[in-house]
């Protein structure tokens, strides 16, 4: 009859899609099993590279630290030496425009009356004639700016070389106002001189600055200016 066809049919189509399922289902569990078999192959595999990663790390990392705290402690060791060095040698502006480090010694105690002493030393060196005398005067590191060159002489082949000419006039010197200047290891002494040229009687006034530094036992001549009286050219 039409009612036993048509539950014929419908028992077909349950019967087919019940196989179907099956098939998937089946099919899902073999997936399953498969990637559950991969990754446990995979893991075991990968254990001894990845014990293996994990050590390299650990030594890297403990390079790493091990670095670290070596570069901290040499520059602690920096900063503790430019500590010490920074208060052995306090920097002084004054003292170190005026001295050589290298060769300045420990400057003794010297009275104002002993600073305007000094100029009789290079005075007296002047009446030697000799330039070689004279430049002995100035330390190590000197500059002078003399009277009649326009060039700064600021080593002593320079220095001897004015004095090679000037002296040939035979100047000798009175300081006829003095300004003297003192610091912890240097002084200064400026004022008014007048110079008497020997070979020919001709007086010249100028002004002078010399600033002496303590050097190899004496006190030397660091900086000397002279310049004549400018007024005269003024009118």
């Amino acid at each position: 009859t039409v009612q036993n066809k048509a539950l014929a049919v419908l028992s077909a189509k349950l019967k087919a899609a019940h196989l179907r399922l099956t098939i998937r289902s089946d099919r899902q569990v073999q997936s399953n099993q498969q990637t559950h078999l991969t990754s446990t192959m995979f893991s075991r595999a990968a254990r001894p590279a990845m014990r293996s990663l994990a050590r390299a790390s650990a030594t890297r990392a403990a390079g790493a630290r091990a670095a670290s705290t070596l570069i901290t402690q040499q520059a602690g060791a920096s900063v503790q030496a430019m500590n010490a060095l920074s208060l052995a040698s306090p920097l002084n502006t004054r003292s170190f425009f005026f001295s050589s480090a290298a060769k300045a010694d420990a400057a003794p105690a010297i009275s104002k009356e002993e600073v305007q002493g000094l100029f009789s030393l290079w005075n007296d060196a002047l009446a030697t004639l000799d330039p070689d005398t004279v430049a002995k005067r100035y330390a190590s590191t000197s500059v002078l700016l003399p009277t009649v060159s326009d060039t700064p002489r600021t080593d002593y082949e320079s220095i001897k070389s004015y004095f090679v000419d000037f002296l040939q006039k035979k100047p000798q010197g009175v300081i006829l106002e003095s300004n003297v200047i003192q610091g912890d290891d240097w002084c200064m002494d400026a004022g008014i001189y007048e110079f008497t040229m020997g070979a020919t009687g001709d007086k010249v006034k100028a002004r002078y600055t010399y600033v002496y530094q303590f050097e190899e036992g004496e006190w030397k001549i660091a900086h000397h200016h002279s310049s004549v009286m400018p007024e005269a050219f003024l009118g």
